[in-house]
């Protein structure tokens, strides 16, 4: 059965939100990284501005719910608004549920980025459904996930 959590997204600000959640609800960060720590894009260079920005963070506030975000930047950040700068993330148990929620709920709406296997070893997709509600479809592929 699949997870939902919620995913957070700031200009530029997601490092301090989330240290003040984490003096709120305490606990730490199991993961958190920078653009800056990203495999290089081929043809697309990072500007220096933006590699301090938070690509993911995650903060456990119980046992079953994660809070999760990350920075926009570039063409991403002109389209953030307060009340648009958060996800229903979804963390699925298979990739074959992952693509029917995927499937399922972006019909009708618009795809921000297909369901395809990533370089941190998930299999991930983003969308907007036909209501104007952002989701994130996730599956951690147990053979594919990297260790540190």
């Amino acid at each position: 059965m699949a997870t939902v959590n919620i995913y957070l997204t700031f200009n530029g600000d997601c490092r301090q939100a989330f240290e003040f959640y984490r003096s709120v609800f305490g606990g730490e960060f199991p993961y958190i990284g920078t653009f800056g720590e990203m495999p290089p894009q081929e043809g697309k260079d990072l500007p220096e501005e933006e590699k301090d920005k938070i690509m993911h963070v995650t903060l456990p506030i119980s046992k079953e719910t994660v809070l999760m975000g990350s920075d926009t930047g570039g063409e991403w950040s002109s389209n953030l608004k307060v009340g648009n700068n958060f996800s229903v993330s979804i963390n699925a148990d298979s990739k074959e549920e992952a693509d029917k929620l995927f499937n399922g709920l972006s019909l009708d709406g618009e795809v921000t980025m297909p369901l395809a296997d990533t370089f941190w070893g998930a299999y991930f997709g983003m969308f907007t459904d036909k209501f104007g509600i952002n989701w994130m479809v996730n599956y951690d592929d147990p053979a594919k996930m990297q260790h540190s």
